[in-house]
């Protein structure tokens, strides 16, 4: 198993500097990362430093809260795609979750969905601030949606990932869509105890120290 390719190497933190996005993308080419994920303002200096290199570039829609208007995170996908981002990690609204509107995190998902160009989009959906049963339900939202991830977390808000909802994630998982675990993976034996239990990507800010 070769732990880099499923690993989207991770900055996001509101101080992380130009020189903090250089670096970040020399070890992601070093260390042949599957991905950087990186606040919309850095994709088109993160496009540009791994023009040709095979990493991709991954930005978050609608982060950390998913609470923009659906409008807003459409163009936040229709932006970083133009800036070069190919892959898109979306924060649905889990208020409208918790509030039985399934119609609305459907639709919001599809909406960006339609419009990403054939790019890669993974759905955040919060795992630690939904029940057993609402993870479960998100899950199948978003296959039901079309998207190519189910992500547990943003790592900011509600916790990290955690094995009880990786594994409920897996049992309600169809279709085209995987599992993205993120949030507190920081070890080489949390990212293969995520991968083993079904994660096909591993979100961290760790990816050196664990692929070390």
């Amino acid at each position: 198993m070769n732990l880099n390719e499923y690993i989207d190497h991770t900055l996001l933190k509101p101080i992380a500097t130009e020189s903090d996005i250089k670096t970040l993308c020399e070890q992601a080419v070093k260390y042949s990362f599957k991905s950087v994920c990186v606040n919309p303002c850095d994709v088109a200096y993160c496009a540009e430093l791994l023009k040709d290199t095979g990493v991709k570039v991954c930005t978050v829609i609608g982060f950390p809260l998913g609470k923009n208007n659906t409008a807003v995170k459409i163009y936040e996908a229709i932006n970083a795609i133009n800036n070069g981002a190919t892959e898109l990690d979306m924060v649905i609204n889990v208020a409208k979750l918790k509030e039985g509107n399934v119609e609305y995190v459907k639709s919001e998902i599809e909406k960006v969905i339609s419009i990403s160009k054939g790019n890669v989009v993974k759905v955040i959906i919060e795992s630690g601030l939904l029940t057993d049963s609402e993870i479960a339900l998100a899950t199948k939202l978003v296959c039901e949606a079309g998207a190519d991830f189910v992500k547990t977390s943003t790592g900011i808000t509600g916790g990290g990932a955690t094995e009880n909802a990786v594994k409920i994630m897996k049992a309600n998982l169809f279709g085209k869509t995987k599992i993205k675990a993120s949030g507190g993976i920081k070890t080489k034996q949390d990212a293969l105890r995520y991968i083993n239990l079904g994660a096909s990507r591993i979100g961290t800010s760790s990816g050196v120290e664990i692929v070390k």
